[in-house]
């Protein structure tokens, strides 16, 4: 089986992709949450810092590795993926950040998953995670060499956990 990096996925249209009206705001203030939860955690960014948050965003947004993150709801909801997320998962923005993240995985994946996300919850973050995960066409993949970190508002609080990963290998 190939290993594939974000690299590989057929691409979705551009309209399918990025938000823009009134979800437009609410993507700035994700990208930055992320970003600063990174620097928080690693001490160094996941992209460069370097421009306006607009040009911040639109780098993650369309940087090689999958990003992705989700609330602090009880059945946690995602509420940020990249260009190369929605690829991989085969979906648009609008159909993304309306699931529960669980869904990402089988079913007889989820208890793995919440035990992982659990200590994530617990320790701030994880490297070098590893699991199955299954996209919107029931397409399944390994994840692997992914790193997983809780997004924290400016005064420290839980507001969910964000992923990023370069690698997968297709399971079918």
């Amino acid at each position: 089986m190939k290993i594939q990096t974000s690299t590989d996925e057929n691409c979705l249209s551009s309209s399918d992709l990025m938000p823009a009206g009134d979800d437009f705001p609410a993507f700035l203030k994700q990208s930055a949450r992320i970003l600063d939860s990174y620097r928080h955690w690693f001490g160094k960014d996941l992209v460069s810092r370097n421009g306006s948050l607009e040009d911040q965003s639109e780098l993650l947004f369309n940087c090689n590795q999958v990003v992705l993150s989700s609330g602090n709801e009880p059945d946690a909801i995602l509420n940020y993926g990249n260009r190369s997320a929605l690829n991989l998962w085969e979906m648009s923005w609008a159909t993304l950040t309306s699931m529960p993240s669980r869904l990402t995985a089988q079913p007889m994946e989820r208890p793995e998953r919440e035990a992982f996300l659990q200590q994530v919850r617990q320790n701030g973050f994880i490297t070098d995670y590893a699991g199955v995960r299954i996209s919107r066409t029931g397409r399944r993949f390994k994840i692997s060499a992914a790193t997983v970190w809780n997004i924290l508002d400016v005064n420290g609080d839980f507001l969910g956990q964000a992923a990023a990963f370069s690698r997968w290998e297709n399971l079918d």
